[in-house]
């Protein structure tokens, strides 16, 4: 018997051995945990690059602004220039160097592709203490003052849903789409 063979025989006698023990013993429970509610489910938010899934909502930079300096300033200092947070503006153009000393420096404002991560990112994990405890206007505030601090967006803009989709961003084209169409549709 070749080996071939061997190994494909191998594969069908351990798939036939599983097959049997998964119907011979039930789910596993470990008490403890319990299945989400569709209230506590939607408390998560998840936007994919052209919008979908962005939350309502709505802010401006000025309140960003005030919100940063009460929420985020600790950690990300005064000019956004990072502490024990990350540095999250600058850097614009140190992704691709010949220069091997020169360190890529990676921020919302160089490396990010899509406005809706920062978002996301946002929403999901920031304040560092208290992750998740931002409204949703505080967060599209948020955001917007650090998109107009990076000068994406203009300081007397608003950001919602619709518009924080349409934000380029200065590393957008820096990555190489996915070859699935099938599987994604292509962000506008």
């Amino acid at each position: 018997m070749s080996t071939k063979a061997k190994l494909l025989s191998i594969a069908a006698l351990a798939t036939a051995s599983l097959s049997v023990y998964a119907a011979d013993h039930p789910k596993t429970s470990y008490g403890f945990g319990s299945t989400p509610s569709a209230a506590e489910l939607g408390q998560f938010t998840s936007p994919l690059p052209d919008g979908r899934g962005l939350p309502p909502g709505k802010g401006t930079v000025s309140a960003g602004k005030i919100l940063y300096e009460n929420q985020c300033l600790a950690c990300h200092g005064q000019k956004l220039e990072g502490g024990m947070g990350d540095k999250l503006v600058g850097g614009r153009g140190t992704l691709v160097n010949n220069d091997p000393t020169k360190k890529p420096v990676k921020t919302v404002e160089s490396y990010w592709p899509y406005a809706t991560t920062l978002f996301d990112y946002i929403k999901r994990a920031m304040p560092l203490l208290q992750p998740g405890s931002l409204s949703n206007d505080e967060v599209y505030a948020i955001s917007a003052y650090i998109l107009a601090e990076a000068k994406i967006i203009p300081q007397d803009a608003t950001l919602d849903a619709a518009s924080l989709a349409k934000v380029k961003m200065p590393n957008r084209d820096g990555f190489i789409p996915d070859p699935r169409p099938d599987k994604f549709r292509a962000a506008k």
